[in-house]
Parts: C-alpha cells; sequence; structure tokens
C-alpha cells in the first residue's frame, strides 16, 4: 500500500513542471522580449550619440557598478525561495517571516558595501580602469544606483509566488526608462554624463516596481502582519549563511564572464575594443535570452520537487529543459553565423561592425551555457550550491589568468575563443559534480533502508523466540 508522500508524487501530472516552467518562462519572455528590443535600441542611441570612444567610457563606468553590485549581492531570492519554498505550503508564517528578515539584511548589508565600494573605486582608481580623472564624480555618483541593485528578496518572493506575469515587466520597465532618457540625452547632444543618469534612472525605477508588488503580494497573503525585524535570523535554519554566502560567491565568479571581462579589456586594450566586447556580449545575452528565462522558473520548481522529495521528477525535468535548450542553442549559433555582422551595422552602425567576430565567439559560449541550464539550479536545490561553487572558481581563475596574454597575443579572438572553452569547462564540471552527489545521495539512502532492515530484523519477535532457552 503506498504512503502519503508516495501518493501525492503519484498525484502530480508527469508533465506538470515541465509545462509550469515553460508558462512561467514564456510569461517573462513578453517582458524580458521587449527589453532585448529596447536594450538594444537604446544602446544603438547611446553609441549613435557618443561615438565608438565615449561610448566605451559609459560602458566601462556601467561594467564597474554592475560588478560591484553583483559581488556585494547575496542573491537573497535564492535563499528566499530554497529556504521559503517549504513554510510557504506548509503554511508556517513565523518561519517564512523569518527567512524574508535574514534576506532583507543580506540586502541591507550588500548595498552598503556595494555603494562604498563603488563610490570609493570610482574616486580612487578612475585612471586604472578606463576613465580620465574628470569623469571620477560623475562615476561615483552613478556607483549610488549600486543599492539598488543589490536588493535581491523581491525578485525572489515574486518567483515563490508565481507572479511571474508581474516580475516580467521588471527589465522592461527599466529598458523602456533608458530608452527615454538616452533619446532626451541624444536630442540634447549630452555628454557621457546625460547618458548615466538615464541608466541609473532605469535600475531605479525597476527596483521600486518590484519592491511595491512584492510587498503587495504579502500583504494579499497575510504574510505581513506581525513582521519584524526583530527576531531570529539563522535560529532552526541549518546552513543558511553556508547557503547565502556559497550563492554569493557562485554569483561573483560568474561575474567574471561578464563584467569583469568588460573592465579588464578595457584596462589592456582600452575602451574602444571594451565597446567591442560589450556590444558582442549584449547581443549574444539577447540572442540567448529566450532561453535563459527558464532558469528564473526552474529554481523555485526544483525547490518544490526537492521538497517533496521527489527527485525522480526533478531529473525527469531536468533532462526535458536540457534538450530545449539543445535545439534553441543550435539556432543561435546559426542566426549568428549567417547574419551577425548584418546585425551589428543596422543596429549600432559600421563603427561597430568589427564587433562581429568576437560575438560568435561569445554566442558559442552562451548556447554551450543555455545546453547546460539544468544542471547548477539541481544542485542548488540539493543544498550544494558549495559544490557549484568550487567548479565556478577553478574555471574562472584558469580564464582570468589565461586572459592578459591571450588578448595581448590574439586580441579579442583570443579572450573569446577561451570563453568557450571556459563555458564547456564548466558544464563538464558541474555535470561530474551532479553525478557524484546523486550517487552519494543514493549510496546514503540505501545505507539508511539497510540499516532500518538489521533494525526490524533485531526486533522481529519470531527471532526473539529462536533465542529464548527450551
Amino acid at each position: 500500500m503506498s504512503g502519503p508522500q508516495e501518493q501525492a508524487k503519484g498525484d502530480q501530472p508527469r508533465g506538470k513542471p515541465l509545462a509550469r516552467v515553460l508558462a512561467n518562462a514564456g510569461a517573462l519572455l513578453g517582458g524580458r522580449g521587449v527589453n532585448a528590443i529596447v536594450g538594444l535600441a537604446y544602446m544603438a542611441i547611446a553609441g549613435r550619440s557618443l561615438g565608438l570612444a565615449a561610448f566605451g567610457v559609459l560602458t566601462l563606468i556601467n561594467a564597474f557598478a554592475q560588478a560591484l553590485g553583483e559581488v556585494a549581492k547575496f542573491q537573497s531570492w535564492q535563499t528566499v525561495v530554497q529556504y521559503g519554498a517549504k513554510p510557504l505550503l506548509d503554511g508556517d508564517k513565523p518561519t517564512f517571516q523569518q527567512v524574508l528578515r535574514f534576506a532583507l539584511i543580506l540586502d541591507a548589508i550588500g548595498a552598503l558595501v556595494g555603494v562604498t565600494l563603488g563610490v570609493g573605486g570610482a574616486l580612487l582608481f578612475s585612471k586604472t580602469l578606463g576613465w580620465s580623472q574628470d569623469m571620477a564624480p560623475a562615476a561615483a555618483l552613478y556607483c549610488l544606483s549600486i543599492a539598488a541593485m543589490t536588493s535581491a528578496t523581491a525578485v525572489g518572493l515574486l518567483r515563490l509566488f508565481d507572479r511571474f506575469k508581474m516580475l516580467a515587466a521588471e527589465q522592461a520597465i527599466s529598458s523602456t526608462v533608458r530608452l527615454a532618457g538616452c533619446a532626451i540625452a541624444a536630442a540634447l547632444h549630452a555628454p557621457v554624463e546625460g547618458f548615466l543618469l538615464a541608466w541609473a534612472a532605469g535600475t531605479v525605477a525597476s527596483f521600486a516596481y518590484v519592491a511595491a508588488i512584492a510587498v503587495w503580494s504579502l500583504h494579499g497573503r497575510g504574510l505581513l502582519a506581525g513582521f519584524s525585524f526583530k527576531g531570529p535570523l539563522a535560529a532552526g535554519q541549518p546552513g543558511i549563511w553556508r547557503f547565502a554566502w556559497a550563492t554569493n560567491f557562485s554569483s561573483t565568479i560568474d561575474v567574471g564572464f561578464t563584467h569583469v571581462l568588460t573592465l579588464a579589456v578595457g584596462a589592456l586594450v582600452g575602451p574602444g575594443p571594451a565597446a567591442l566586447w560589450r556590444i558582442g556580449r549584449q547581443v549574444a545575452d539577447g540572442m540567448a535570452k529566450p532561453a535563459r528565462l527558464m532558469l528564473p522558473a526552474l529554481h523555485p520548481e526544483f525547490a518544490k520537487l526537492r521538497a517533496q522529495k521527489n527527485d525522480a521528477a526533478m531529473l525527469r525535468l531536468a533532462r526535458q529543459i536540457g534538450v530545449i535548450g539543445g535545439g534553441v542553442a543550435g539556432l543561435l549559433l546559426l542566426v549568428c553565423l549567417l547574419a551577425g555582422q548584418w546585425l551589428l551595422t543596422v543596429i549600432m552602425g559600421a563603427e561597430f561592425a568589427p564587433a562581429a567576430g568576437i560575438m560568435t565567439w561569445q554566442v558559442a559560449a552562451a548556447a554551450i551555457g543555455v545546453m547546460a541550464l539544468p544542471i547548477e539550479p539541481m544542485l542548488v536545490s540539493m543544498r550544494a550550491a558549495g559544490a557549484a561553487l568550487r567548479v565556478r572558481i577553478i574555471v574562472c581563475v584558469a580564464y582570468l589568468a589565461a586572459l592578459a596574454p591571450l588578448l595581448k597575443t590574439f586580441g579579442l579572438t583570443g579572450a573569446g575563443a577561451a570563453l568557450v572553452l571556459a563555458m564547456a569547462g564548466m558544464a563538464v564540471g558541474m555535470l561530474l559534480t551532479l553525478r557524484s552527489k546523486l550517487r552519494h545521495e543514493a549510496a546514503a539512502e540505501r545505507e539508511s533502508e539497510n540499516l532500518f532492515a538489521r533494525e526490524q530484523a533485531c526486533v522481529d519477535p519470531r527471532n526473539e523466540r529462536k533465542g529464548d532457552p527450551q
């Protein structure tokens, strides 16, 4: 006779997790699709208005702020999803509020650290980072927007509540505000400072929107009643601090493949090549965005399946997403190879067409990431974020160590080819780590079953009778 847990698993339709992931990703696609188009539009306005060199300075300042924002951010949304899913399903309001309190404090710490480092770094190391001393005050002011970049609790709440349709508007709002601001700056023939103001306004606008929707959602569920910042943080939540640090460091390492690379290119070979690298990366990320939209939908789905102890459904969902990701990845590469240079010329202008070659390498790297999409969320849901972090550290250290000589010897092409190898290494490393984790859990479960069987045999009345003296 099946137990309640087995019956609960059986009641779930086979395709339901995949359907939810695709539906939530589809809900995000509308907003992110608009964001990808509008994002390219405001970058095109800024690039055409400022020219390659000045646009490179704008790109470097933004990359510096975003890099520090990601480094300081604790990825509190993952803490909300992983530790908040079970109390939410169980109706355990006090525990859920404890997780919320913990995540909000993480956001506050991240904002304080990020803004302090950003303002100080922009003022003290401007020449090293690729912009002139005259731009240092504007860069420092722009770094105040890091406070909005480090807040992720609201995003985690909306993902946990399946409010993906509302969350979809976040990036669209940011890009739309930036587009309007860049159009005004271009019409006024504003310098770089005007475009920095437009970009900062977009960051703050998206933060305000998501925070307001999250508060409204909490209030509607009665989860704010009795909430206070006073109370336990980690008590009764084993491993929550370790999880928070691991996801923070994992995200920090991931920055090595985005904003830090832009900064490194700018510092080593100048703002112009940095602008070409950034444009190629923007197009590559935009092309991979539809597939990557499954990632924020995967985290809460894996967390809920893990809370229900339904590992079979987790593996099935991961395989399904991997197959879908592989098909999308092939299409991405084909589009880039056939129309990459034409797209850049049409969008950014002929001055940016040389970015087509490096963009192909970046799209190839993004395609590998798409195919390996479900692996890391599975590790996170299994509370193995630390293991995923170790893989990221090894790959990122190797890549960054090779970056300077590759740039000096082969230019941007060398950096792009190495990026492909790094992403392939990371995918293989994550896969091997996942297989090891699954084998370890299976062995532990068999050992537990054997121990239970031995204990049952010891208390069997027939065994006791056999041992009685006649």
